[in-house]
């Protein structure tokens, strides 16, 4: 294949258009076969169901050039089968899983002169979605759904390196107990972004959300998932019914358990613990894990033994692990990588 004339090593994690994107209707109670189009423009009525009252769901995953050439991507079965969750929760109609997966692969065939060459630090970024776009004015589900997902090729989230951030412990809530936190919908992600824009102006990188009903157990961020490290090394992440079952976050547990051997728990995480756990990262698609140097919490800083100038050795074996696994340095468990043939 020849790639495109793209200068990968100084790619930003941003959208560039590519030539093809895929687009099923959902229509008269059934979706259509999809087609690849070149048309990047998407045309819906004023009173689309999605514009009125946020009807929209989507989904984050990659595609990668592994060391000996292959195009891959990681776990999209999972993808898949979170998307159909999250479609269910908010009355939509269910994209079949087997259809996701093959419409991922189509996407990535469609557009494999975008995927970055091996070494270069960059991925393919793919974005499924579903919106209701029929016009809607009562407050109801849309009747018909459009399916689409496009792909842009992105740097690595991190220039130079992961160096530990600072967050702080924030005043708003992410989701509501028996809410929709526990989905990747649109909402929730508006919902977070006057929190994240003040947390900005204050000079933090991110906030950490806590349980809305009693303000005392480690929800999330805003767009990924906690993980600790105890100081005797067991990784220990936060289970809530609120929050994002986050696909990262569940293939770093069984990387722990199930090949470096390290204890693992998933529980209930008081914010009282958190000043005891010797490192913390927040982990999620787009930078696999951003390490965790400094909490601030109204006044008082609780810093970790792990410091602000590298990732935690635990942390740091985790990360090396996982992204090996997805560049095809070290062998997967089985069903966890999708070649793109």
């Amino acid at each position: 294949m020849d790639k495109k004339n793209i200068d990968w090593s100084n790619l930003g994690f941003g959208y560039i258009e590519t030539e093809k994107r895929f687009v099923s209707n959902y229509k008269n109670g059934a979706w259509d076969e999809g087609v690849l189009t070149e048309d990047s423009k998407v045309v819906i009525s004023e009173c689309a169901g999605v514009l009125q009252y946020a009807q929209t769901v989507f989904e984050g995953l990659k595609a990668y050039t592994t060391e000996d050439g292959k195009v891959v991507c990681f776990r999209p079965d999972l993808n898949a089968s979170r998307f159909a969750d999250s479609a269910s929760r908010l009355e939509m109609p269910v994209f079949p899983e087997d259809r996701f997966v093959e419409a991922v692969v189509e996407t990535v065939k469609a557009n494999i002169d975008y995927v970055p060459p091996y070494g270069s630090g960059a991925t393919l970024y793919l974005r499924p979605y579903m919106f209701g776009s029929n016009p809607v004015i009562g407050v109801k589900p849309a009747e018909e759904y459009q399916f689409r997902i496009f792909c842009t090729p992105v740097g690595p989230y991190f220039k130079g390196g992961a160096k530990p951030i600072t967050i702080k412990v924030s005043d708003f809530d992410r989701a509501a107990p028996h809410g929709t936190g526990h989905i990747k919908a649109g909402l929730n992600y508006a919902m977070s972004l006057h929190a994240i824009v003040t947390a900005h102006k204050e000079g933090f990188d991110e906030n950490m959300y806590l349980d809305a009903a009693t303000r005392t157990k480690v929800e999330e961020t805003g767009g990924a998932n906690f993980l600790f490290v105890t100081k005797d090394g067991k990784v220990v992440t936060p289970k809530s019914d609120s929050i994002l079952p986050s696909i990262t976050r569940r293939s770093l547990m069984t990387v722990a358990k199930d090949i470096l051997g390290l204890e693992v728990e998933e529980r209930t995480v008081y914010f009282e613990e958190v000043k005891d756990f010797a490192e913390c990262g927040l982990c999620g698609t787009a930078a696999v894990i951003s390490p965790v140097g400094k909490i601030y919490d109204h006044g008082n800083e609780i810093c970790f033994p792990s410091g602000m100038e590298e990732m935690g050795p635990v942390t740091k074996k985790l990360y090396d692990t996982l992204t090996g696994i997805q560049m095809g340095r070290l062998e997967a468990p089985k069903g966890w990588i999708k070649e793109i043939q």
